[in-house]
């Protein structure tokens, strides 16, 4: 299990190079198309929407523990929201639930998204602050992140935004080699 200053350490630093790598990028590059949806039917991703998929799953990070300590024997909610816990049946209601957010933010501003960010990272590193020892190192019934435990799952917010960053700039790099500025958003509308 991470130690407190390692969590804390790890979510501090990607904070500074999640905004410090967006911020890099120009109003196109926000906006271009990097990487196909998970959601069939869904338009690609722009790196704005990866940033504000970011804060989204931070905050449902923050209720999976908050349900943990409360003793909720389904803190991940997947019985409780969908019935199931069959793995293509969570990942499909995941992916809708993603696509939603998306959706929803799409026209938010680079700096409502960084204000959202900052927000939710904030509420995290309090969390962090009030949690013992020992409920840092308590399991989260069914959590797939890091070692399972609460601390693992508030680290896992760090590499989530490292993965999201490599996946717009590949994207976008891809996007560059082929000379486009973006994929096929086809007609369908956000």
């Amino acid at each position: 299990m991470p130690t407190r200053a390692e969590i804390r350490d790890a979510l501090r630093r990607s904070h500074e190079q999640l905004f410090t790598h967006f911020r890099a990028l120009t109003p196109e590059e926000l906006e271009c198309p990097c990487t196909e949806n998970e959601f069939p039917g869904g338009l690609p991703w722009r790196p704005k929407d990866h940033l504000a998929h970011l804060a989204f799953i931070e905050r449902q990070f923050q209720g999976m523990i908050r349900r943990t300590i409360e003793g909720d024997p389904d803190p991940l909610g997947f019985n409780t929201r969908i019935g199931t816990t069959k793995r293509d049946e969570v990942l499909a209601w995941v992916h809708r639930q993603n696509q939603a957010y998306a959706k929803e933010h799409a026209d938010d501003s680079l700096e409502e998204i960084f204000a959202d960010l900052s927000a939710t990272r904030q509420q995290s590193l309090e969390l962090l602050e009030q949690l013992t020892d020992e409920q840092l190192a308590q399991p989260v019934p069914g959590a797939p992140w890091a070692d399972g435990t609460i601390g693992g799952v508030l680290i896992t917010n760090a590499t989530h935004a490292t993965i999201h960053t490599s996946w717009t700039e590949e994207g976008l790099h891809r996007q560059a080699e082929q000379g486009t500025r973006g994929l096929n958003r086809g007609s369908v509308s956000r």
